[in-house]
């Protein structure tokens, strides 16, 4: 191989190399969430799809906005993240990207993101995209360091897409009281309780060392998160009925049917975690809390459909 070849391989792997942490700045697993969240809240309150424009313009507009949030997220916490194994290999702890870098990329995202927003969807979603970032930027991520308090700080944050969802097909001089809306956000908060929980329990050492007041930190037994953690689980059964209460056709009695089973099988491994407080139990939870929300949130959507 040529001197210039192998120049122009490298040149291009770099890159190449240069995206992908890009890419993992915006920590596109959970923007995707995000952004499957958003698109079913907006389904399911409308009863079928709305007009697909609308849907793509809040999606791209949802999706630089909250890449923007976790670049900066990393920006904030880059002294933390090179404190812990699972974080350190990302982006700014790793040295591959340089602090003005991260900035002026979340900057741009969240400008372009917020203008998509108000130009193409509508002002209300501009503005909840920016309380939702505000949220997750400026208030749970500081938090982190200070009280253990900032997991319900940042469960608030992350139900925050279903209003924005649901901001996008909302019609002119509709109330904001839909109880479809309120119910998905209310399950959608309640869910990272036990969601959380588990992963700051398995990760509980890392946190500690790193200087982050997760609850299985600031209390070394577990308890106090093995109990959230069955709470949120067990108010989940009920909530979970409301988005479709009042129906009475077969979908809706098989959708009922389906999510106490989900929320039974949550609220078991929830119950098992409180109860041993051990890696296992809490890999257990983490499992059954990931495959709960997308998996109810499929069948609502199945059962909106018309």
């Amino acid at each position: 191989m040529s001197t210039s070849t192998m120049s122009l391989t490298r040149a291009t792997t770099g890159r190449w190399s240069r995206l992908a942490d890009y890419w993992e700045l915006t920590k596109p697993r959970i923007a995707l969430l995000v952004l499957v969240v958003v698109a079913a809240t907006a389904f399911i309150v409308r009863d079928g799809w709305p007009a697909w424009n609308l849907v793509a313009n809040v999606l791209l507009g949802t999706a630089l906005v909250s890449a923007s949030g976790s670049a900066l997220n990393q920006w904030l916490e880059r002294k933390t993240d090179a404190l812990m194994d699972r974080t350190a290999p990302r982006p700014l702890p790793g040295g591959r990207l340089r602090e003005a870098e991260v900035l002026r990329f979340a900057t741009a995202t969240l400008a372009a993101g917020l203008g998509v927003l108000w130009l193409a969807v509508n002002v209300e979603t501009a503005l909840l995209g920016l309380l939702t970032w505000t949220l997750y930027v400026w208030v749970y991520t500081p938090l982190k360091t200070r009280t253990c308090l900032n997991t319900a700080v940042g469960a608030v944050a992350g139900a925050m897409p279903i209003l924005i969802g649901w901001a996008a097909v909302r019609l002119p001089g509709e109330s904001w009281l839909n109880v479809r809306m309120l119910s998905l956000f209310t399950l959608v908060f309640l869910w990272q309780f036990p969601h959380f929980m588990a992963i700051a329990w398995l990760y509980r050492k890392q946190y500690g060392s790193a200087g982050l007041k997760m609850l299985p930190v600031v209390d070394a037994t577990g308890r106090r998160a093995g109990i959230q953690a069955f709470l949120a689980a067990a108010l989940l059964l009920p909530i979970s009925l409301l988005p479709v209460l009042g129906g009475s056709d077969l979908g809706a009695l098989l959708f009922a049917v389906t999510a106490l089973l989900l929320g039974a099988g949550q609220l078991a491994c929830a119950l098992w975690f409180l109860t041993r407080r051990n890696d296992h139990a809490a890999r257990r939870l983490l499992q059954a809390s990931l495959v709960y929300l997308p998996l109810l949130f499929l069948l609502l959507v199945c059962v909106s459909w018309r």
